[in-house]
C-alpha cells in the first residue's frame, strides 16, 4: 500500500532535455511541440547478467515502427538483439576470492551454518512447507458451504435437462453454524467472512502470484495478472504485472485492478504480434494509466459529494521472460528481483523505487538505512492517476546467463526483505520448478512478519538460456 503521491520533478524536453514548467505546450529552448506523443523512452538499454560482470556491445534497439504507419509493426524478436551498456548503472557484481565459483549449496540447505539467518532473521531449520496452500486466517467460505451442502440438493435437473443449481446460505467459516448475511457478517457470531480478493493465488504456465490482504487492513488493494503466450516464432513467452493500490486516493482497490487486466491484456496482444519485449511493456503500462484515469470520469455530482478526495492511484511494476530475455518495466515503488538458482552467484534488484527515499539517496542527501527509517520513506514521486503530474514509465532489459527465478512484488513483502540478499534467503530452493508454492511460502514470510500491508508476489521463472545466449 503505497502513501500519499507526493508532486513529481518537472519534466524535461523529449528533444533537447530542457527542464520545462507546467502547463507549457512548446519547448522554449527549441520549439518541441509538447502535445505530440514522444517516443517510448530508452531509459534502461539491455544488460547481461551474470557473475562475470556487465557486458558491452553499444548496438541500440531497433526503432518502433512510425504510428502513422497503416501496416503492422516488423517483429523484433529478442534473439536479435545484443546487449548494450546501462548507462552507467551495472548490476552488482560478486566474485569468489580465487579459482572457480564456489559450488552451489545443497537443496534446501541454509546459505549461512547458523539455522538463522543474521541478515534477515529467518529461520531455515524448519520442516518443508507442505504441498497445500499456505494455510489462510480462516477456511474459504465456499468451501464450508460445500462441505455443509446435502446431496442431491445442488445438482437438481429440470425437465428439459437444464441444470438448476440450488444456491444453499453460506455457513460461517467461524463458527460453522450461524448464517451469512447479505453483508457478509455471520448472524450467529457476528465474524466477518474472508471475501474473494482477501487471498488470491493464480497459475498460468510457468508463472504463478499470491495475493493475501494481510494482517492490519481491511481489504485488498493489490491486484495481479500473470498469464503466457507465443512470439510470432512459436517462442513461450510468460509475463506477470502487479499492481498497489494507493491508499489515500479513493477507490485504490479498482484502481489496482483496472491497471492489472488492462496491462496483462496489452501485453498479451503485443507480444503474439510480434511486438518488443520492452517496447510492449512500455506500451502496457499507458494502456494501464488510460484504465486508472478511465476511473476518474464520474459524474459531477458524485464529485460534488467528495470534493477533497483524490482521483484513484495505484503503482504497477511488471516482467516479461521471453527467448532468454528479461524485461521489467514500472511506475511507483513496487519492485522486480533477480534470484539464480545458484545462491552462490549475486541476486540483485532490478527497478528503482519512485519514492521520497530514493530520491533522497540519490542525491546523496540520506543514507538508504538513514531515507528508508524516515517516516517519509514511502511517500511515492510516480503512481498511475488522473492526479498523477506526468507518466514516466521505466524499463529495463537484461540478459541473465544462467537460470533463475523473477520475483515481482509489492512493498507488503519487500518491506520484511528489503536488499538482494535477504529476498534471495527467503525465496525457496525450489521456487524455479514450484512457483506457486515459493509464491506461497514468501507471502507467509510477510505475514509472519507481522503483515502490516497487503502483500502480493508473482515468480518467473528465467530457464537456461541457450549456449551463448549471455554474451554480449
Amino acid at each position: 500500500m503505497s502513501q500519499m503521491p507526493q508532486q513529481a520533478a518537472p519534466a524535461k524536453c523529449p528533444s533537447c532535455a530542457e527542464p520545462l514548467e507546467s502547463g507549457d505546450l512548446f519547448c522554449g529552448a527549441c520549439g518541441y511541440d509538447l502535445s505530440a506523443v514522444p517516443a517510448a523512452p530508452q531509459d534502461h538499454p539491455t544488460l547481461t547478467m551474470g557473475a562475470a560482470g556487465v557486458g558491452s556491445s553499444g548496438v541500440d534497439w531497433p526503432p518502433p515502427e512510425p504510428e502513422s504507419s497503416g501496416t503492422p509493426a516488423a517483429p523484433h524478436l529478442p534473439t536479435d538483439l545484443p546487449g548494450t551498456d546501462s548507462g552507467g548503472k551495472p548490476l552488482p557484481v560478486s566474485r569468489p576470492a580465487h579459482g572457480s565459483p564456489a559450488a552451489p549449496p545443497p537443496h534446501g540447505a541454509p546459505p549461512h551454518a547458523s539455522p538463522v539467518s543474521p541478515a534477515s532473521g529467518v529461520r531455515f531449520d524448519r520442516p518443508p512447507e507442505p504441498d497445500d496452500d499456505y494455510p489462510l486466517q480462516a477456511p474459504d467460505p465456499r468451501v464450508a458451504a460445500s462441505a455443509a451442502e446435502p446431496a442431491g440438493t445442488a445438482g437438481a435437473a429440470d425437465t428439459t435437462g437444464t441444470a438448476e443449481t440450488t444456491e444453499l446460505p453460506k455457513v460461517c467459516v467461524a463458527c460453522r453454524a450461524g448464517r451469512v448475511d447479505d453483508d457478509g457478517y455471520c448472524e450467529n457470531c457476528g465474524h466477518a467472512q474472508p471475501r474473494e480478493r482477501d487471498h488470491m493465488e493464480q497459475e498460468s504456465g510457468p508463472v504463478a502470484a499470491v495475493s493475501d490482504r494481510g494482517l492490519r487492513h481491511h481489504r485488498n488493494e493489490d491486484a495481479f495478472t500473470v498469464g503466457h503466450t507465443a512470439l510470432p516464432d512459436g517462442t513461450p513467452a510468460a509475463l506477470a504485472v502487479v499492481c498497489d493500490g494507493v491508499s489515500s486516493a479513493t477507490r485504490p482497490d479498482e484502481a489496482s485492478m483496472a491497471a492489472s487486466r488492462a496491462a496483462g491484456e496489452a501485453l498479451v496482444a503485443a507480444l503474439e504480434q510480434g511486438t518488443h519485449p520492452q517496447q510492449a511493456l512500455h506500451d502496457a503500462i499507458v494502456a494501464a494509466s488510460q484504465a486508472v484515469n478511465a476511473l476518474a470520469e464520474e459524474p459531477p455530482s458524485a464529485r460534488e459529494h467528495t470534493p477533497h478526495q483524490n482521483a484513484p492511484a495505484c503503482t504497477i511494476v511488471g516482467a516479461i521472460v521471453a527467448s532468454g530475455l528479461l524485461v521489467v518495466g514500472w511506475v511507483g515503488d513496487s519492485r522486480v528481483y533477480w534470484v539464480p538458482v545458484d545462491r552462490s552467484a549475486p541476486a540483485a534488484r532490478l527497478t528503482e523505487d519512485d519514492s521520497w527515499a530514493a530520491q533522497m539517496v540519490a542525491a546523496g542527501l540520506m543514507s538508504e538505512a538513514e531515507a528508508y527509517a524516515d517516516e517519509r520513506a514511502h511517500a511515492i514521486t510516480g503512481w498511475l492517476g488522473a492526479d498523477a503530474y506526468e507518466l514516466e514509465p521505466h524499463t529495463a532489459s537484461f540478459k541473465p546467463d544462467r537460470p533463475g527465478v523473477v520475483v515481482v512484488c509489492t512493498d507488503g513483502l519487500w518491506n520484511y526483505a528489503e536488499t538482494a540478499e535477504e529476498m534471495a534467503e527467503i525465496v525457496p530452493a525450489d521456487a524455479d520448478v514450484r512457483p506457486l508454492h515459493a509464491a506461497r511460502v514468501l507471502v507467509g514470510h510477510a505475514l509472519d512478519g507481522g503483515g502490516h500491508d497487503n502483500v502480493t508476489v508473482a515468480l518467473l521463472p528465467f530457464p537456461e538460456p541457450p549456449e551463448g545466449a549471455g554474451s554480449a
